[in-house]
């Protein structure tokens, strides 16, 4: 599942990337050719990099290319890093939990009020949809993560006996 996940990951962030540079390049050729601003294209770029942050966020959890200072923790014993890995990702997933429990509000509150967005009119909550996904994205990665983080912290005390 981590590889599909994987591809899946990737292949929404080239595509968000791609849209988002095909249109803002547009728009300013736009600007400067015909002197004529293209007004949907703010608010699909600035939508589509809340859903490539969350998704490059879920990335980089899963490469663990998140900045971290590990001093401490690799002077830990086995069960006081076990312990720690535990408790770290619980926090993550608890992060998260809560982003994805209000996205999911705001999501409900823009399908009750009949939200649409300024410029397509496009309902709002389709735009919103990408901060519970990003989140749940981010829950899973977490997870996984500190599993494989636990199974190398017993995979390393087994070798070293």
């Amino acid at each position: 599942m981590s590889k599909a996940l994987l591809y899946i990951e990737y292949s929404i962030l080239a595509l968000c990337l791609s849209i988002m540079a095909t249109i803002t390049f547009a728009n300013v050729l736009s600007r400067f050719i015909f002197n004529f601003s293209i007004a949907f294209t703010e608010e699909i770029t600035v939508n589509l990099f809340v859903l490539l942050t969350f998704v490059g966020a879920s990335v980089g959890i899963y490469k663990g290319a998140h900045l971290g200072f590990s001093l401490i923790y690799e002077n830990f014993n086995k069960v006081s890093k076990t312990i720690s890995s535990i408790l770290i990702g619980a926090i993550i997933v608890f992060f998260f939990s809560v982003i994805t429990y209000h996205g999911f509000e705001i999501m409900q509150s823009q399908m009750d009020r009949g939200q649409t967005t300024p410029a397509l009119g496009w309902p709002r909550w389709i735009f919103s949809l990408s901060i519970p996904i990003g989140s749940i994205l981010c829950i899973i990665r977490t997870v996984e993560t500190t599993l494989i983080s636990i199974l190398g912290i017993k995979n390393e005390s087994v070798s070293n006996s």
